[in-house]
């Protein structure tokens, strides 16, 4: 198989160009290290969320994640036939579900959240602890959070 080109110059020198490789480089790190432990990317997502926010009506869930709400039920489906959220009445409303992580759901984020700083670290390996912590102020400040 003949190797790819590179990009062109004019494009591998834009910021723009340069962060999306760098964020699907991170992007197969963690989603490496995630498939090691069971899980998909979606999936430690929510767990992170429900974390967050439980008990997490759906519909929040999915506004928080920013992902359509057909695509959270269908995670939430996976995460609850494994053990690890559960589904109740939300106290607030009881018309709408709340979710709630299991203990096994708990473990399962730990793991998870574990592998992913392993994956990030692999990823800025090559930087200092001082330009780790310029790079992610940058980072910071270019993506506005």
């Amino acid at each position: 198989m003949a190797d790819t080109p590179p990009a062109p110059t004019v494009i591998r020198t834009l910021p723009s160009w340069l962060l999306g490789r760098a964020a699907a480089r991170g992007r197969e790190l963690v989603a490496a290290e995630l498939a090691r432990e069971g899980v998909r990317m979606w999936h430690h997502v929510v767990l992170a969320a429900v974390a967050d926010h439980e008990p997490v009506a759906q519909a929040e869930l999915a506004r928080s994640i920013v992902l359509d709400p057909k695509d959270v039920v269908g995670i939430l489906n996976d995460l609850q036939a494994d053990g690890h959220v559960r589904r109740e009445p939300d106290p607030r409303d009881r018309r709408k579900n709340a979710v709630r992580l299991t203990p096994s759901g708990r473990h399962l984020l730990d793991r998870c959240s574990a592998a992913a700083r392993e994956a990030n670290e692999a990823l800025l390996e090559g930087l200092s602890a001082q330009e780790r912590a310029a790079f992610l102020g940058v980072l910071e400040r270019v993506a506005r959070v």
